[in-house]
């Protein structure tokens, strides 16, 4: 518990915001500001809960990124899942934020009170063992998240090969993170001074994969941990390479990442699947940033095994998940936020995970009043 302490002891915190307030002063002497994006949704649940936004000088703001996945899937996406699992009523699984994420008319949580079979798991080898033993149906787990819970998809993969189950696939929705950087970086509605880097996500691919951001955009990047006293040194970090002018990736988190991650891990990941175009919320297709099943394992792709036609999907009238995905609006600069939009009533979904932005704001900043 000490250990745990001090990351969240106060006369730290104290000193760390001093200091953060002096180089704030340098750079405000110099005409300069700082928006420094948070990638991952745990880093925006901390920096909310930690009120790390009131420690910081009034040149520096935080911005809320693209990092939490179910928010990032598509409507089309989610169209695509329901129209599969209504046509060809398999029993699907998935992780319970993805429940009751909107689709263009309806989602999972919609089409369970209707009748459809699907079930929220705690884990992949849930959806596994149930197909074993329940061989007289189809069951599909509907696998979403970044290069931190690829791996697992991979395991399960490779254990239905191994037990030959003819009744079991994915419905694959993984998405990788750095190629999104890249998407944000190019996007000129969007201005970035630094990146405040995933620290699960980092922990299986290590530092290698964000360089370029240093190096093709000059733009300085620290892989941070989550409590409030590696967020606030991880900003310290950032603000010190803009001083100094200098762009690099730095690891905060050193406890955790490796520079060349888990090799193991990331192994496993592209022994089942391989890149492909992927659209996200609200940044759109982007090359090369989503994961799909290999052919040598096609007989567990639900996307093979269970088609649907192309349907016409589109976003919740008035929603701005989109715009505060890209960091370019705050959650209560959408007209919906705190109104027709809430956590009992979401209707977008970055206020229905646990790691959206949107959530993140109702729950600590009060902003709800």
């Amino acid at each position: 518990m000490n250990y745990i302490d001090s990351f969240r002891d106060p006369a730290a915190a104290g000193a760390l915001r001093a200091r953060l307030q002096t180089l704030g002063a340098t750079l405000a002497g110099q005409g300069r500001q700082a928006r420094i994006m948070e990638v991952c949704g745990s880093h925006t649940m901390s920096i909310a809960r930690y009120g790390i936004r009131d420690l910081l000088p009034p040149n520096v703001a935080l911005l809320s990124g693209p990092g939490c996945p179910v928010c990032v899937t598509s409507a089309s996406d989610i169209d695509a899942m329901i129209e599969m699992i209504k046509i060809h009523e398999v029993t699907a699984f998935t992780f319970g934020d993805m429940f009751r994420v909107p689709g263009t008319h309806s989602s999972l949580f919609m089409e369970k009170t209707y009748g459809k079979d699907i079930r929220v798991c705690y884990s992949p080898l849930d959806a596994l063992h149930f197909a074993a033993e329940n061989p007289e149906k189809n069951v599909v787990f509907i696998a979403i998240g970044f290069e931190t819970t690829v791996p697992m998809t991979s395991v399960i993969i490779k254990q239905a090969y191994k037990k030959k189950l003819k009744n079991f696939s994915v419905f694959s929705t993984h998405k990788i993170v750095p190629p999104a950087l890249g998407a944000l970086l190019a996007d000129k509605e969007v201005s970035i001074s630094g990146f405040l880097l995933p620290g699960h996500v980092s922990v299986i691919i290590g530092s290698a994969p964000y360089l370029f951001i240093a190096s093709d955009y000059y733009i300085p990047g620290v892989i941070a941990g989550f409590d409030a006293y590696d967020i606030l040194i991880s900003i310290l970090m950032i603000l010190k390479q803009i001083k100094n002018k200098r762009a690099a990736i730095e690891i905060e988190y050193k406890r955790v990442v490796r520079p060349e991650g888990n090799p193991t891990a990331v192994k496993a990941i592209y022994e089942v699947f391989e890149t492909q175009d992927c659209s996200w919320r609200g940044l759109g297709m982007i090359a090369q940033s989503g994961l799909k099943i290999k052919e040598i394992f096609a007989e567990f792709d639900a996307k093979i095994l269970f088609p649907v036609k192309k349907i016409s999907s589109k976003e919740p009238a008035g929603c701005k998940c989109g715009m505060v995905l890209k960091g370019i609006l705050k959650p209560d600069e959408c007209g919906l936020f705190g109104k027709s939009c809430r956590p009992d009533n979401p209707v977008g979904p970055c206020m229905v995970s646990s790691e959206g932005t949107c959530a993140a704001y109702f729950k600590y900043l009060k902003l709800q009043d």
